[in-house]
């Protein structure tokens, strides 16, 4: 067997000693490293992905929301204004019900007309204020929207049991901050929108 020795002996050169760039190639001989545009391209995909999940997500529950109104007698925006008198805080008025739903004041008394006669609201007047009317989910419409969106509930419970209560806090910090984003983007005027890339209506 030759050695590399006798290679080098054999062909009349003389052997030289390794450099520094043989034993520490630099990050600019890497070409295992990624680059910018492979960073941007993982990002793009990473993006891509989660909307298209998003889309499934809200796919699914506009789905068991449609079939809730239609038991129900009512339009899929009724029953959005329904999860924003539940979700509040403290009770909504119909003015800032139309802020979140983002309709007209006789859109949103129409809606309230709708839900107050199928018995899912009340309105009530401000103790101190008597032109200020508060809505009010009532209890026996809440147990039936609870039944009905149950299933909603267990898919929700299942899933959550792969993961451990840090990455469930990263969901939530993420969903929460997207839907103040989202909530930033839809109050912006007209003239904002192209700093932000948004198309309005």
């Amino acid at each position: 067997m030759v050695s590399a020795k006798d290679s080098v002996r054999g062909s009349g050169r003389t052997p030289s000693a390794p450099t520094d760039a043989d034993l520490h190639p630099s990050a600019d001989t890497d070409l295992h490293a990624p680059g910018d545009a492979d960073l941007h391209r993982s990002a793009d995909a990473d993006l891509r992905a989660l909307a298209v999940q998003l889309r499934r997500m809200n796919g699914e529950i506009n789905r068991v929301v449609h079939g809730f109104a239609a038991t129900q007698g009512l339009h899929a925006t009724d029953v959005q204004a329904l999860a924003a008198i539940l979700d509040a805080e403290e009770p909504l008025t119909p003015g800032r019900l139309r802020e979140h739903l983002g309709l007209t004041s006789g859109a949103v008394t129409a809606c309230l007309d709708r839900l107050e006669r199928a018995g899912h609201v009340r309105r009530s007047r401000d103790s101190a204020d008597r032109r200020v009317v508060h809505l009010h989910y009532v209890n026996d419409a809440q147990r039936t929207a609870r039944a009905f969106f149950r299933p909603l509930a267990a898919a929700a419970t299942e899933a959550r049991t792969g993961f451990t209560d840090a990455e469930l806090t990263v969901v939530v910090r993420f969903l929460t901050t997207l839907n103040a984003e989202l909530a930033t983007a839809r109050n912006q005027a007209p003239g904002e929108t192209a700093r932000t890339g948004l198309k309005g209506p």
